[in-house]
């Protein structure tokens, strides 16, 4: 994780500042793909993040994920701020080398006391995701200003060692986001926040300037959900 995971997030974070953080989610989706794809796969033992050894699909492609929506959820420079800490301390270091566990003690300096599970779930647990849109509908509610009303799913999920999952209680921060029609191939996001989500559904109605086009839950893909094209749904106009 210290040495495979690191080198993705530094190339990720170059992407996002080249490309900007609303082409990114084909990437994530990528990356999704492919860790979902090996741990389908796997022979031995799927093992958290913070423990992997040679497991590719893991420290590269669940890295990938786990690192962008780690700067995601608590900013970017606080993950700067934690890192470069981290580096200063144990550069150049003598046996006894440096572990993810000294890492994660750095991290948890700047996560907010209320964001510390996603530190928890996201390195030290096997964590899956259920997201999906039941109901997305729009209406207007005067001159360019319109009213959607949307209806969401959100489900977790843990996972063992062994490939056993079993369903957990959710309370959890996930984006929710109202989008206008893609531009070149990337979202244009209308309103996006992270909304605290308790068991679901949970029905939200949110306020726009200017003809929504779609609206979803994590709709950039930040969380590993095991099918994400339910995430996103184009919004019908109400009856």
């Amino acid at each position: 994780m210290l040495d495979e995971t690191m080198a993705q997030y530094s190339a990720m974070m170059i992407m996002k500042q080249k490309y900007g953080p609303d082409k990114m989610k084909k990437f994530l989706r990528y990356e999704m793909d492919n860790y979902l794809r090996g741990r389908s796969f796997e022979r031995e033992k799927e093992v958290p993040l913070y423990r992997v050894q040679g497991q590719q699909y893991i420290h590269y492609n669940k890295g990938s994920v786990v690192m962008y929506a780690l700067q995601d959820y608590i900013d970017e420079y606080r993950l700067d701020f934690a890192l470069h800490n981290y580096i200063k301390k144990v550069k150049f270091q003598e046996p006894p080398y440096t572990t993810s566990l000294e890492f994660l003690q750095f991290v948890s300096t700047v996560v907010p006391d209320s964001l510390s599970y996603i530190v928890t779930d996201m390195f030290s647990n096997i964590t899956l995701f259920n997201n999906k849109v039941t109901e997305c509908t729009y209406r207007k509610i005067k001159d360019s200003i319109y009213r959607v009303h949307l209806v969401v799913e959100a489900h977790k999920i843990m996972a063992d060692s062994s490939g056993n999952e079993m369903d957990v209680p959710l309370n959890d921060w996930i984006d929710i986001g109202i989008f206008d029609q893609p531009k070149k191939g990337a979202m244009v996001p209308k309103y996006l926040k992270k909304m605290y989500i308790t068991p679901s559904p949970a029905t939200f109605e949110i306020t726009v300037k200017g003809k929504p086009y779609e609206a979803g839950i994590d709709p950039y893909n930040k969380l590993i959900d095991r099918m994400p094209e339910d995430n996103i749904k184009t919004l019908e106009e109400a009856k």
